[in-house]
């Protein structure tokens, strides 16, 4: 675990120094190319900044070992901070719109003269889609939702500079052929931005309550895990089996069937071995509870 947060750690500073940089040249480049839809983007990238910090705080935490108030471990750390990110994102979403919305219905939009608006949208697009990439393979190969999450904000910055790029391209075209209307298409393209910023807002707070929730993995999920239990020597069957997500990684309980005549020491040592067999042969797997009951051939027939 010391480990996995280390390389989830570095990740996240990699993507906080370069979100810095774009931040600050967004907002320079916004306020003097007369672009709402950039600095829009620009506030967007800030945002990126306070989840990169949350989910830090997130993984931290996660991998603390369980204790006597957490017998579970901590893992749900990681969904709180996705939560906490869809609800920064929802709140900032909502603020951009409006004020889009506003310059818009009361016309007090200014013309973008200048073409480094638009270099630098192309150059926050390609960047963010990079980071996106880097983080969200990073993400899963250490299943860290955290990590995913935050790598989707960066999909969604990269989605946003795309349709800032659109309503930039179109407000300097209408600047350059004196074109007024064409103005409108900055704060519509900022406005664009706000709506799929909430959006992925919602998503996000979605699947963290979900997990928080304690949904259990579904039938085809647990398949192997329960061959890798029966494949256990002396278990005959696996009769039930609910693996509860905790963030990064999961906690199974389930019940095994043996021998009637097996002797307690013998199930304890059944149960020590499923359970270490499970943890060694999937990774997502952090603790195993068994419970041991007499297999009966009636109740198989039964079923």
């Amino acid at each position: 675990m010391t480990n996995r947060y280390k390389k989830a750690q570095k990740i996240t500073i990699i993507s906080m120094v370069v979100n810095i940089i774009m931040t600050i040249i967004k907002f320079i480049g916004g306020i003097a190319g007369n672009s709402r839809a950039l600095i829009a983007d620009a506030i967007h990238s800030l945002s990126d900044q306070v989840s990169s910090i949350a989910v830090m705080i997130g993984l931290r935490a996660a991998q603390k070992p369980p204790d006597k108030e957490h017998p579970y471990g901590h893992g749900k750390s990681e969904n709180v901070v996705t939560l906490i990110v869809a609800i920064i994102l929802i709140i900032i979403g909502f603020e951009i719109g409006y004020t889009s919305i506003e310059s818009i219905w009361t016309g007090t939009t200014s013309e973008v003269t200048s073409m480094m608006v638009l270099y630098i949208i192309i150059l926050g697009l390609i960047v963010k889609e990079l980071l996106f990439q880097y983080k969200f393979r990073a993400g899963t190969k250490l299943n860290s939702p955290a990590l995913i999450a935050d790598a989707w904000h960066h999909r969604s910055d990269a989605i946003s500079s795309a349709v800032a790029l659109v309503g930039v391209g179109l407000a300097l075209v209408g600047s350059h052929y004196g074109i007024p209307y064409l103005s409108l298409f900055d704060p519509i393209a900022g406005a664009g931005i706000a709506i799929f910023i909430m959006y992925m807002g919602f998503k996000l707070a979605k699947e963290a309550v979900s997990i928080t929730l304690e949904v259990v993995l579904n039938e085809e999920e647990t398949t192997g895990m329960k061959k890798t239990a029966t494949s256990v020597d002396k278990v005959i069957q696996v009769d039930d089996l609910r693996a509860r997500s905790h963030g990064s990684y999961v906690v199974v309980e389930m019940n095994i069937s043996v021998e009637p005549n097996t002797t307690v020491e013998e199930s304890h040592r059944i149960t020590r071995n499923v359970k270490q067999k499970l943890i060694n042969e999937h990774d997502i797997v952090r603790n195993v509870h068994v419970h041991v009951d007499p297999y009966d051939q009636e109740d198989e027939n039964e079923i």
